[in-house]
Parts: structure tokens; sequence; C-alpha cells
């Protein structure tokens, strides 16, 4: 019994060192990348890994002033329109497919889930090509469009999984009262499904916002430009003004980083309830 619990606390410090490490690894890229925004270009290459002799404010200021402003609005209103028609449909689509029977739902649900094999790379060019028929490139909904429609499948992957889940007495006893399933959706299952709502919302978002082979490709004008390639066109126009580029990569990372914190416990509690009820 002392051997197991030997090797049972060696097992955990060896994890917890691996945890510990991975967190560094992670953690430490974007305390230096907040630092280093607060130097001078001079002050970046002659003290990489010190803190500022002066911190200049300034620098953000003047990546926001020099084009993040609107490439940061831009990427807030793709995001969020895109992240609501995601949840919108996805979870409209996965009440369907966990609660009603009928003629080829599962054809359905297969149909829906081969979208998560699909890589949005081999789409490219037939995205292009159906766009610029329909008259949409270098428009906001060339980026909106092609996003939901890659999303949705991971969505109903997700929230379907956790409807399963979802007792069915409360909804029975919702039908006695003389709801109807439109009134069960809203006043029952969606705030039950609250953490995994709030999860793929999240996930989705971050790819919506950090998305960049398609806002390159689809969006022509610079007043459309998303901040992936926004930050690509800051870079040019700053040339090696370090401190500035790393100022407008940190204001990027602010939304996806509050966005986290805010929701986390939702995050937390939607994993492992999905890893427990399966």
């Amino acid at each position: 019994m002392k051997q197991v619990n030997i090797w049972g606390r060696v097992f955990n410090l060896i994890l917890f060192v691996i945890l510990i490490t991975i967190s560094i690894c992670i953690i430490f890229p974007l305390i230096w990348m907040i630092i280093s925004g607060f130097k001078s270009n001079t002050d970046f290459f002659m003290r990489p890994w010190s803190l500022p002799e002066e911190w200049i404010w300034e620098n953000f200021v003047i990546a926001w002033e020099n084009g993040v402003a609107r490439y940061f609005l831009n990427s807030v209103l793709v995001t969020g329109v895109s992240v609501f028609l995601v949840l919108i449909i996805s979870s409209l689509a996965s009440y369907s497919l966990s609660r009603f029977d009928y003629k080829g739902k599962n054809i359905l649900f297969i149909f829906i889930i081969s979208g998560l094999m699909l890589a949005p790379q081999v789409s490219l060019i037939a995205l292009f090509k159906m766009l610029q028929t329909l008259h949409l490139i270098d428009t906001y909904w060339a980026l909106i469009l092609p996003y939901v429609a890659f999303q949705i499948p991971f969505a109903v992957f997700l929230m379907r999984s956790y409807f399963l889940a979802l007792p069915r007495e409360i909804e029975d006893a919702a039908y006695i009262d003389g709801c109807n399933s439109w009134s069960v959706f809203w006043r029952i299952i969606l705030p039950m499904s609250k953490p995994i709502v709030l999860t793929a919302g999240l996930l989705t978002g971050m790819f919506f916002w950090n998305e960049f082979m398609f806002a390159l490709a689809f969006i022509e004008s610079s007043e459309l430009r998303t901040i992936p390639v926004g930050l690509m066109n800051l870079r040019s126009q700053l040339g090696t003004n370090y401190g500035v580029l790393l100022a407008g990569l940190f204001i990027a990372t602010i939304p996806m980083i509050l966005l986290f914190i805010i929701f986390q416990k939702h995050f937390i509690n939607a994993l492992s309830d999905g890893g427990v009820k399966g």
C-alpha cells in the first residue's frame, strides 16, 4: 500500500512539473509581449528581456490611431454577428436532432458533422468564385457566411451531446402545463444549456477573431480588414517600430483574454459535464 502511495505521489509530482512547464511556455510570451509593447525601439533591441527603462504608453495610442481601432471594430462586428448566427442555428439544429424522431435524422446529423472533415483551405478557390458570383467579395458577409458554415458542425457536435444528457422530465412537465416545443426550447433547454452555449460561443469566437486566410483572400479594402490581416498591414506602415507593433498585438489579444476570464466557470462546467454525461 505504501509503495502504491509513493508511486501515486511521484506521478502527481511529475504531472505538476509538466503542467507548470506548459503554463510557463504559454504565459511567458504573453508577458514578454505586454512588457515589450511599452519599450522604445532602442530599448527593445538593447534590453529585450528586461523591464523598459521608460514606460512608453504612447505606443498603444500610436497603434490604435494607425489602424488598429478600425481593424478592432471590424473584428468585433464580424465575430459578434458570426457567433450569434452560429449559436442560433446550431442550438435549433441540436434541439431538433436530440429531441425529435423523424425520417432521415441520423443521415442529417452525419451530413452536418461531416463538415468537420472539410478543411477550409480546400474550399478557398470555390468559395472565392461563389462569393464573387454573388457580389459579396470585399464585404463583411464574405467573411461571416463562410465562418458560420464552417463552425456550425463543431457547435452542433458540442450542443447535441449536451442536449441528449439533459433530463426529459422537466420538458414533459412543461408540455403538461401547456408549453409547445418552441417555448420548451427557449424557456427550459437554453437556460439549462448555458454552459455549453457559452463554451461553443467562446471557442467559435476565438476562431473567428484569429482567422487569417479568408480575411486575406476575401477582403480587399483596408477599411474592412480584421485584426489578423490589419496587423500585417500595420507592420508595413510602421516598418521596424516593434514597440508599437507589439502594443497592437496586445490590444488584439485583450477581448479573447477577457472573455475567457469572464466565462471560464461556464467553460469548465461544460467540459466537466460533457465528460461525465458522455
